[in-house]
Parts: structure tokens; C-alpha cells; sequence
């Protein structure tokens, strides 16, 4: 037999060296799936991404490499961290986004609700993305022109808003209703690890601390507001289902402006080359409308006539 540099191997050393490859293999894989099972002990780990984004990367946005730094380890991170906060606890059990709501309003819970929200924001902003660009339905175009004006222009506000923002966090679009009122699509901008739901509305963090807060008499006030959110406890142990104001508000994309999102694939954008501002450009056109529309929950529109016209088809809300 002969091997890969030429060299003759006795039949007999063959097997023993296929048998020995062969138990090498086995317990490597053995090794693997006690990983697994020890990690699937705890209620919170990692979840796989759709269309196999770890090995094949999300093409024209980000490598392997970049979906490995944004996902596999830094959600493995949080998750750790997580886990290792709610051990022994109530919420050892929970989803994210049940601790999210139930820790918002305590701040002695803070680090707990800090790890649950990054670990459920990052896989929001993951989850809503596609390998290959999905094509707008038209109820959804209907709805966002309806809102925005256009579609460019509900783009270029997701993308400036990204841009703009001198803190790490989130760009939400999210469908919004007053009591009464119809169903309205609008953009929101979270800092940090701060979550977009009514019921942690008091840990939203929508104000940039690093420019919005100062000796002026709005930055004072966005001060005081930044921390009366902060610090704000239970009252009488109940946790209001809507913010202020009774505006329900359901998160349906969002867009990580976290630099270990980005950073890796494009750069500081020094010179105007790359940067955050090419990789929210380069966001917008792997965007899964279809799983969009699907949580949007939007009713459905029909043509009547007219260029742009539209009238109500059926309402699913």
C-alpha cells in the first residue's frame, strides 16, 4: 500500500492505523457531543443559525470568519455569562425575553436583564437575515410606503440612524399601535443592551449618553429621564404590559450596530473606505422580508384602481 508522501506501508500497520484513525474519530466525536449535552443542560444556549450561516457565511455581507466573531462567539460568551447569573434562580428556566421583561424594572437585576437582552437582540438581528436578497412583498411595500413615503426612505433613516449613533446598540423597525388607532410602522434606536419591548420599556435606553446628556437644559433633562429609567424599582410588584401611554410595540427587524458585528469585516472607515456605513448598506439588501411581513402581522392590502391606491383586504391583528 502505498501512502501519501510514497512510502510503503505493511498491509497489516494499515488496519492497525485504520483502526487507530478510526477510535481517534470516535472519541472526537464523543468529546463533541458530551460539548453539546453539557451545554443543553442549561435552558439558554446557543442556537444554530438557519441556511448554515456559521460555515458558509452571509454572502456580500459577512465572512465566516465575521459570523464566528458576531455569533458563534460572542453569543457563546453572553450565554456563558447568562447562565452563570441565573443558576439556582427562577430564571434559570426562562427565555430571554420573559427575563427581559421581568428584570427591566429592577436594578438589582440589571447585569441579568443587561446579558438576557444582548443574547436576544444579537439573535433577533441574525435571525431576520437572509443569504440571498428576498424580494419586498407587496402588502409590506404598501404598509412601509404608506408610513415612510418610500421605501428609500424608510432605508436611509435605518441606515443613518445606524450611522448617527456614537454608542454601540440597536436600529429597530418596529409596528406600533395606540388604542384605537391604526397600525403604524416606525423606526427606533436602542443604546447598549437596551430592548425595544413595551414591558422593559423603563431599560429602552433610546438616549445616546454620550452626546444627548450635558449641562444644557434638554441635556439635563435627558439626564434626569436616563436615570430615573435606570434606577427605577417594582411598583406594588406589578409590571405594566404597555409603556406609557398604552403603545403596544412589536419589534419586527432590527440592525446590530455593535462594532464585533462589524468591525472585522469592514473596517474602522477611515478615508471614507468601508466602515459602519458600508456594512448597514451592505445589511439592507440581505434583509429575509418574508420573515419580516411574517411577525409584522400587517393587514393585508389590495389594488383599487389608481397608481398606489389601496384599500383594506382582511386584518389579522
Amino acid at each position: 500500500m502505498i501512502g501519501s508522501m510514497g512510502l510503503r506501508i505493511p498491509r497489516a500497520t494499515s488496519s492497525l492505523l485504520g483502526r487507530a484513525v478510526n477510535a481517534a474519530t470516535n472519541q472526537s466525536a464523543a468529546v463533541a457531543g458530551a460539548s453539546v449535552a453539557a451545554q443543553r443542560r442549561w435552558q439558554h444556549y446557543l442556537m444554530p443559525l438557519r441556511d448554515n450561516f456559521e460555515q458558509s457565511g452571509i454572502p456580500n455581507f459577512l465572512s465566516p470568519g465575521s459570523v464566528n466573531m458576531a455569533y458563534t462567539e460572542y453569543q457563546t460568551y453572553i450565554l456563558e455569562k447568562l447562565n452563570a447569573l441565573v443558576v439556582g434562580t427562577d430564571f434559570e428556566q426562562k427565555d430571554t425575553k420573559s427575563i427581559i421583561l421581568a428584570t427591566a424594572r429592577d436594578p438589582e437585576l440589571a447585569h441579568v436583564f443587561n446579558h438576557a437582552s444582548m443574547a436576544h437582540n444579537n439573535h433577533f438581528f441574525f435571525d431576520h437575515l437572509s443569504p440571498a436578497p428576498v424580494k419586498m412583498g407587496d402588502n409590506m411595500f404598501f404598509h412601509i410606503n404608506e408610513n415612510f413615503g418610500s421605501v428609500d426612505t424608510l432605508r436611509d433613516e435605518m441606515i443613518g440612524t445606524a450611522v448617527s449613533m456614537f454608542g454601540p446598540g440597536f436600529v429597530w423597525l418596529v409596528r406600533t399601535q395606540l388604542p384605537g388607532q391604526p397600525v403604524a410602522l416606525r423606526v427606533m434606536a436602542t443604546y447598549l443592551a437596551g430592548s425595544p419591548y413595551p414591558g422593559a420599556h423603563w431599560r429602552r435606553q433610546e438616549v445616546d449618553t454620550q452626546t444627548a446628556i450635558g449641562s444644557s437644559p434638554q441635556g439635563l433633562a435627558n439626564g434626569q429621564r436616563f436615570l430615573e429609567r435606570s434606577a427605577a424599582g417594582f411598583k406594588g410588584q406589578r409590571l405594566e404590559p404597555t409603556a406609557p401611554g398604552g403603545t403596544d410595540l412589536i419589534p419586527i427587524l432590527c440592525l446590530n450596530t455593535w462594532e464585533y458585528a462589524w468591525l472585522r469585516e469592514y473596517g474602522t472607515g477611515v478615508g471614507g473606505m468601508g466602515g459602519k456605513l458600508a456594512y448597514a448598506q451592505s445589511w439592507w439588501n440581505m434583509i429575509d422580508w418574508a420573515k419580516v411581513e411574517e411577525e409584522a402581522r400587517l393587514e393585508a392590502r389590495i389594488l383599487t384602481g389608481g397608481e398606489g391606491s389601496v384599500s383594506p383586504l382582511a386584518s389579522t391583528l
